[in-house]
């Protein structure tokens, strides 16, 4: 498994990845190898990383991110014996399935819980990188907040700019982009932000308001000193999409091209962790069955 940028560690996106990878390793019997990403690499770098694990003769192997997008075209295509397997982008190949969530209908959610728990009637949303990708997030918070209150107040700021990736493990910015809108009266800030989420909940903490958390329940994962802050976390279930996808190789069916997991096959929802939308939960579960049966649609953009 070729990581991105935070790896193993990160308390969020990587992190649910390698979940489903060890799963596979004690259930399946796989054997494992993980290959780490570098701030600021050249595209070079992920070639031959996934080139790397192909000549150790791993098979499939596995790509977290959609920063792999060129390097999985291109190393698949060399290597068509090879199956590969890519979360969080479409690039098409026969011997490529792509592992896709609805993050927006999962933001809709926690939008809607940020609304309903919001005194200020201001909340703000943190990106990790501004790209195509991490607007899905944005969209879909913004969409539920606004079903709850049309009139809310939303602020939003992205930590870096492609081909710059640091905005996905640099808690420092993280921490100051969200106590910016701390102090500008939000009292939710939803992070998209992989490492760099630590520090929007250090900057809740501090603050003495709520986070929203991301990938994973990160009540669960993040340090501590600051799981008091945070509402909720927006779950994508990579680990589910990739033990599936090991489960379909160890089974010699491998579904090639997209797999999408949305909030029908619980690819994406909400924790509950800390009881902190309990009082709430069964408007958020009104929403979410308003969008599963298409009553409402949620916009990815």
């Amino acid at each position: 498994m070729a990581f991105d940028v935070g790896g193993r560690g990160d308390q969020s996106f990587n992190d649910s990845a390698a979940k489903g990878l060890d799963k596979a390793a004690c259930e399946l019997g796989f054997e494992v190898k993980d290959a780490e990403a570098q701030d600021g690499e050249p595209e070079s770098a992920r070639e031959e990383r996934l080139q790397q694990l192909v000549d150790a003769g791993y098979n499939p192997v596995i790509a977290v991110g959609f920063a792999y997008s060129a390097s999985v075209d291109k190393i698949a295509k060399a290597n068509p014996d090879v199956n590969f397997a890519i979360v969080d982008d479409g690039v098409k190949g026969d011997n490529i399935s792509n592992l896709l969530f609805a993050e927006e209908q999962g933001s809709f959610l926690v939008g809607a819980a940020a609304a309903l728990k919001s005194e200020s009637g201001n909340i703000g949303f943190v990106g990790g990188v501004d790209t195509e990708l991490i607007h899905k997030f944005e969209a879909g918070y913004k969409a539920g907040a606004k079903a709850v209150n049309p009139d809310i107040k939303f602020q939003s700021v992205y930590l870096s700019t492609p081909p710059d990736f640091s905005g996905f493990g640099d808690p420092a910015k993280g921490n100051t982009a969200a106590t910016g809108m701390y102090e500008k009266g939000a009292d939710v800030v939803y992070h998209a932000a992989g490492g760099s989420g630590g520090g929007v909940f250090q900057a809740a903490t501090d603050a003495k308001k709520w986070a929203i958390g991301v990938d994973s329940d990160q009540a669960k994962t993040a340090d501590e000193s600051v799981r008091g802050s945070i509402l909720t976390s927006m779950i994508k279930n990579i680990d589910v999409a990739v033990y599936d996808f090991l489960k379909g190789v160890e089974a010699g069916d491998i579904k090639t091209g997209p797999q999408i997991y949305d909030l029908k096959v619980d690819g994406v929802g909400y924790s509950t962790t800390g009881g902190h939308v309990d009082d709430i939960e069964d408007q958020l579960n009104d929403y979410k069955q308003k969008i599963i049966d298409g009553t409402i649609k949620v916009s990815a953009k």
